[in-house]
C-alpha cells in the first residue's frame, strides 16, 4: 500500500513539476523540484509509523515506545531537506543569466545560501532537542556560556569568520577577479571564498589559501575592475635630431588620436619631457580600452613600433646609450736600451718634431733621425 501511494504521489509531483516549468513564475519551480525526494519520504515514514503503531498493539517492545519520537525527528529531517532544496534552487535561479534578466553577484548569493542553510540546520537542531525532552532555555544559557569560552579559544577562527563575512558584505572582490596584495605578495584569481579561508590560484597554477582575516588588514587592488590600461613609456631620440622633436612628438600625438584601440575620455600625454644622459626622452602617457592582459600587450606592441616608424619617417634615429672619448694629442714612446746590469729601461717619451706650416693634419709626426742612416 506505501509503495503504491508512494508511486502515485512521484507521478503527481513530476506532472506538477512539468506544467510549472511552463509558467513564468520560476519559484514554484524551485519549490516543486525541493519537494519530490521529500514527499516519497513523507510517503513512507508515515507507512513505517503505521505499521510500526499496528505492531505495537501485539509487541511491547521499546523501540515500539519510541514510534511518536521517531516519527517527530523524520518530519523535522523531511524539513530540512525540503528547506535545504529549495535554498540550493533558488541560489541557481539567482545566479542564472537564462532565468534572471539581472542576475545576482554569485559570492553575494553563495554567502546568503550559506547563512540560510546554517540557519535551518541551527533551527532544526533546537527542534529535535525540545522534542526529545531536552529544555531549549537550559540549552541557549549553556551555549551562551560556552559562547564566551569558545570564543577565547578559537578568536582566529571567529576573526577569521568574520573577516569573510565582510568580504560578503563589502565585495571587494569575487569569484573570478584577479587581486593582488603587494603588503604580502598575494596575486592570482580568486576560486572560492569560505568562512574561514580564501582560495587564490596563483599565475603559476598553485592554489593559494589566505585566512580570511587578512583581507580586514591589507590593502587590496583588484585589477579585474579596471577600465582601462595604462600605457606608460619613455622614447629616446638622438640629440642630432633636436630639431625634428617638436614635429615627431606632434606625429605621435597625432597617431594615439586615431588609434582604434586608445581610449580618448582618458588623458592623453606626448611631450618632449627631458634631455637625458644619452637621448632626448619623449614621454607617452595614455589608456588602452583592451583590459586583457594578452590584448594590451599586443596594443604596446603596436604602439612602440608605429612610434619607431614616425621616428623614421622624420629622418631621426632612437637613441641607444652612447659615449665619446676625447683623447689627448697622441704621444709616441721609444724605448730605451738595457741599463749596465742588462735590466731593460722604461721607455722614454720621444721629442716630437716641429711640424712644418705646409703639412696636411695627417703629418704628426717626423721621422726621427738613426745613427747610420745617411
Amino acid at each position: 500500500m506505501t509503495a503504491t501511494v508512494a508511486f502515485v504521489v512521484s507521478r503527481v509531483v513530476v506532472r506538477l513539476e512539468r506544467r510549472a516549468e511552463r509558467s513564468r513564475n520560476l519559484w514554484d519551480d524551485a519549490l516543486l523540484h525541493a519537494l519530490r525526494r521529500p514527499a516519497l519520504g513523507l510517503v513512507w515514514l508515515q507507512g513505517i509509523y503505521w505499521a510500526a503503531d499496528i505492531a505495537h498493539h501485539y509487541s511491547e517492545a521499546a523501540l515500539f515506545q519510541a514510534n511518536n519520537t521517531l516519527l517527530k525527528l523524520g518530519i523535522i529531517v523531511l524539513v530540512v531537506w525540503t528547506l535545504w532544496g529549495f535554498i540550493r534552487q533558488t541560489e541557481k535561479i539567482m545566479v542564472s543569466p537564462l532565468k534572471m534578466e539581472r542576475p545576482m553577484d554569485y559570492t553575494t548569493v553563495s554567502a546568503v545560501s550559506k547563512l540560510a542553510r546554517a540557519v535551518v540546520v541551527i533551527v532544526a537542531i533546537l527542534t529535535a532537542m525540545q522534542s526529545l525532552g531536552f529544555s531549549i532555555s537550559g540549552v541557549l544559557a549553556f551555549g551562551g556560556v560556552g559562547g564566551i569560552a569558545v570564543g577565547f579559544a578559537a578568536k582566529d577562527l571567529l576573526a577569521n569568520f568574520f573577516g569573510g563575512f565582510m568580504i560578503h558584505l563589502d565585495r571587494p572582490f569575487k569569484i573570478g577577479d584577479w587581486v593582488k596584495s603587494p603588503e604580502k605578495q598575494i596575486e592570482g584569481v580568486v576560486e572560492h571564498i569560505g568562512w574561514r579561508l580564501t582560495t587564490i590560484r596563483t599565475f603559476d597554477q598553485r592554489p593559494l589559501y589566505v585566512p580570511n582575516a587578512f583581507f580586514t588588514t591589507i590593502s587590496v587592488e583588484n585589477p579585474s575592475r579596471m577600465v582601462a590600461r595604462r600605457i606608460y613609456e619613455t622614447v629616446g631620440v638622438r640629440y642630432v635630431d633636436v630639431a625634428h622633436m617638436a614635429s615627431i612628438v606632434e606625429s605621435i600625438r597625432e597617431m594615439l588620436r586615431n588609434h582604434r584601440d586608445i581610449d580618448q575620455d582618458q588623458l592623453t600625454i606626448v611631450n618632449f619631457d627631458r634631455f637625458n644622459a644619452s637621448s632626448l626622452d619623449i614621454m607617452v602617457y595614455t589608456f588602452t580600452t583592451n583590459l586583457a592582459w594578452a590584448d594590451y600587450q599586443a596594443t604596446k606592441q603596436d604602439l612602440l613600433l608605429r612610434i619607431s616608424d614616425i621616428i623614421a619617417e622624420h629622418g631621426a634615429e632612437v637613441a641607444f646609450p652612447t659615449r665619446t672619448l676625447h683623447v689627448a694629442d697622441p704621444v709616441r714612446l721609444r724605448s730605451a736600451g738595457p741599463d749596465a746590469n742588462g735590466s731593460p729601461q722604461p721607455p722614454e717619451p720621444a721629442a716630437r718634431a716641429q711640424e712644418p706650416e705646409h703639412q696636411g693634419p695627417g703629418a704628426q709626426f717626423a721621422r726621427p733621425e738613426t745613427d747610420g742612416e745617411a
